[in-house]
């Protein structure tokens, strides 16, 4: 666990997952991704997002975002790989929130013996490519015209963290 003044950065645990899933209902739309995240039940959340599995920023009981993880695919030979993606609540957007979760995240790889870091972000995500280039990642990978999107053809660009 790390505390930045008043906020402190854990992992996720089972009665996180209401908040997770309203924060996800929140912050993912056409200008950071494919599609909304819109989780049918709590159920199928877990499925894909389950406990320990997010590092979540709390000021005081607040949920000001988290940072999921996990492996890119089920091969023993890429469990030294993490699939990234974070959110953080527009209140708490530009007030260092996402670069707590990204420096928990990299602290916490380190301790697991993970190697790399990856991500995905669309090409019209300016900020995120910005923010993900300030906290180190760079682009080793493009899938060009990936998403049609508000009438627009978007790239899907893959970038990494070399631990």
């Amino acid at each position: 666990m790390v505390t930045r003044q008043a906020l402190t950065v854990r992992k996720s645990v089972l009665q996180d997952a209401a908040q997770l899933m309203e924060l996800d209902a929140l912050v993912w739309d056409e200008h950071n991704a494919p599609a909304p995240v819109l989780w049918t039940s709590t159920e199928q959340y877990l499925l894909s997002s389950p406990p320990g599995n997010q590092l979540i920023a709390l000021d005081h009981t607040n949920l000001c975002g988290y940072i999921g993880f996990k492996s890119p695919t089920p091969l023993h030979s890429n469990n030294h790989v993490l699939e990234i993606h974070i959110a953080v609540h527009p209140a708490y957007q530009k007030q260092g929130v996402g670069t707590s979760l990204m420096d928990s995240m990299i602290k916490y790889a380190r301790s697991q013996g993970i190697r790399k870091l990856r991500l995905r972000v669309l090409s019209s995500n300016l900020s995120a490519l910005a923010f993900y280039k300030k906290c180190g990642f760079v682009e080793e990978g493009r899938l060009q015209s990936e998403f049609y999107i508000s009438g627009q053809f978007v790239d899907d660009i893959l970038m990494r963290y070399m631990l």
